[in-house]
């Protein structure tokens, strides 16, 4: 019997890719098809101990059993990506859009900034992630 793979999904990190008021945010995401997974790509994020000390790492993933997210304390992001992804039609995918708070509170922008990181990963991607 073969020993089963435990490593995460290839994660396809774009890094830092706005400022706002101080805040930075990054994005990265993978290809997964269970919550395991999903686990996995998260616990590979944190080992770079920049993403382990985030104030943020909001994420959603939509998989073959259904939608799931998680806001990690930032309130509602996790269902604003989630929405992004089920507008796209992304199946089997998990993105993760990482925040370092700046020392200003930006209100409602938070979620137009979480939009604008997922469009950077969409765009890199060329759209649909495969």
């Amino acid at each position: 019997m073969a020993a089963k793979d435990t490593s995460a999904p290839a994660l396809e990190k774009l890094g830092v890719v706005l400022t706002d008021r101080g805040s930075k945010y990054a994005v990265t995401g993978a290809r997964v098809t269970s919550r395991e997974e999903v686990d996995a790509v998260l616990a590979e994020l944190k080992t770079e101990r920049a993403y382990a000390k985030a104030t943020h790492n909001t994420w959603a993933a939509v998989l073959p059993a259904g939608g799931l997210k998680a806001d990690d304390g930032e309130s509602g992001a996790g269902m604003v990506i989630l929405r992004m992804m089920e507008r796209e039609g992304i199946t089997d995918h998990v993105i993760v859009v990482t925040r370092w708070y700046g020392g200003k509170k930006l209100g409602g922008d938070r979620f137009r900034r979480v939009q604008d990181a997922v469009r950077a990963y969409l765009d890199h991607r060329g759209g649909r992630p495969a």
